[in-house]
């Protein structure tokens, strides 16, 4: 049931327009939001605090290519939240990025951190570009000046940048430098996501998948599942697809379906994740051409016949023409918002267990943290430490929504956004707001 706004004040509160299926990824975002905001009766004040974004950055960046043309690309910074922390989230390179997906990924960034109870608040930005058609000097020029633009907006105690789609701990040293040499002093803390020789922490290649996996593991106790008994669909096999399929292939779960850009992959009879990933690196980054498999339609991979399906892709993959054939009893999402409104309401009736994207996904922003923390202190951590700090921290997220999930009777996607929210309201209550 819809927030009702329409119950205040008729001139700043407007009657919504209805959510439709394959709305952008903002309004997805607020379809829940208001769900969440209904059952902890939020002020209307707050309400309308924290579903705007407290700064939109958009600035123009000039790159000289390889051939002396001059191109003119678009940057965006979102910051959504400051209430708990400095702002945190990725960078993403893509043709097809939008201010409405930056701003839904910057305010899923909010209710993330407040999920795992890391003392940052929300942000996400991107450049609309094709990396793929760029050299890596063009990728570098592109870097560094948005960087520069967006000097005053970045900082250790102000906003915090991380890789995302098509960024990597290369793009992060970048950034890192050129922050450094405008501030005139190495600034380790003001990016995370960078090269271990950099101040990077190990284990954050690893940590969304692995928070997946250990979410998973989670839902499969509350399921009286056994690994074993376990089939597994991963779609996306990118960073976060191949270490969650990994690691739950070496918990003894079957991985029979994958895929990525080029198309689906299936194998009855379980694949070798470490060969697939072997492969991948030896293909220019992807499986097109994988010859021990069976091709399959990314429709069919959403509906195969397994236990636990991982969307690892983009948004809005799990719509309301795929939910009602989808077989998982666990959908654990690695992605942000690859399951539309529409899709949930199914999916719930269906009785499965969707583990949401702000907590199954969380893994990568706590190893965050820790780069963070142990960049500000100048003292690194084992990778054992960095793994057993963030497994626990993962499953008492998962208890901790599941159990708000069951004490309201709502999914645990309301359920984490329930805890979110409420943890960011009431923070923002007992701080007050600065007139």
């Amino acid at each position: 049931m819809p927030y009702k706004r329409t119950v205040y004040d008729q001139s700043i509160y407007q009657e919504p327009a209805p959510i439709r299926d394959h709305d952008n990824p903002f309004q997805s975002m607020i379809e829940r939001f208001d769900v969440a905001a209904e059952i902890l009766e939020l002020n209307p004040g707050f309400y309308e605090y924290l579903i705007t974004p407290v700064h939109v950055h958009i600035t123009s960046i000039p790159v000289k290519m390889d051939d002396g043309r001059i191109r003119v690309y678009e940057g965006l910074r979102v910051i959504h939240n400051e209430v708990l922390g400095p702002s945190k989230g990725g960078i993403r390179y893509a043709p097809d990025v939008s201010l409405d997906e930056v701003k839904a990924l910057a305010a899923w960034m909010t209710w993330k951190c407040a999920v795992v109870n890391v003392p940052f608040g929300g942000a996400k930005g991107g450049v609309v570009c094709n990396p793929r058609d760029m050299s890596p000097g063009e990728l570098e020029r592109l870097t560094r000046r948005y960087t520069a633009n967006l000097f005053n907006v970045f900082g250790p105690d102000k906003d915090i940048p991380a890789p995302d789609m098509n960024t990597n701990e290369q793009i992060m040293a970048w950034i890192l430098d050129t922050y450094s040499m405008h501030a005139r002093r190495t600034e380790n803390a003001v990016v995370t996501g960078k090269p271990v020789m950099l101040g990077g922490s190990l284990g954050r290649t690893e940590a969304t998948g692995r928070g997946v996996m250990t979410v998973t593991l989670g839902a499969m106790d509350r399921l009286g599942l056994r690994p074993s008994e376990c089939r597994v669909a991963v779609q996306g096999f990118g960073n976060v697809g191949s270490i969650a399929a990994k690691l739950l292939g070496e918990q003894g779960c079957k991985i029979v379906a994958v895929s990525d850009v080029t198309g689906g992959y299936y194998n009855e009879n379980g694949f070798d994740v470490s060969t697939l990933i072997d492969y991948v690196k030896a293909n220019n980054g992807t499986l097109d051409g994988y010859q021990d498999a069976e091709a399959i339609t990314n429709d069919e991979l959403l509906t195969s016949d397994v236990e636990i399906l991982i969307p690892a892709a983009k948004e809005d993959q799990i719509t309301r023409d795929i939910a009602p054939d989808v077989q998982a009893k666990i959908i654990a999402e690695g992605a942000n918002g690859p399951t539309t409104p529409l899709a949930d309401d199914i999916l719930n009736e269906k009785g499965v267990l969707v583990i949401p994207d702000i907590l199954a996904n969380a893994g990568g922003v706590t190893v965050s943290y820790f780069e963070w923390v142990q960049d500000r202190q100048g003292y690194f951590w084992s990778i054992e430490r960095v793994n057993r700090r963030l497994d626990r921290i993962m499953r008492s997220a998962f208890e901790n929504v599941y159990a708000t999930s069951e004490k309201y009777d709502v999914s645990m996607r309301i359920g984490a956004y329930v805890m979110a929210i409420d943890k960011v309201a009431s923070a923002l209550r007992i701080r007050g707001i600065y007139s």
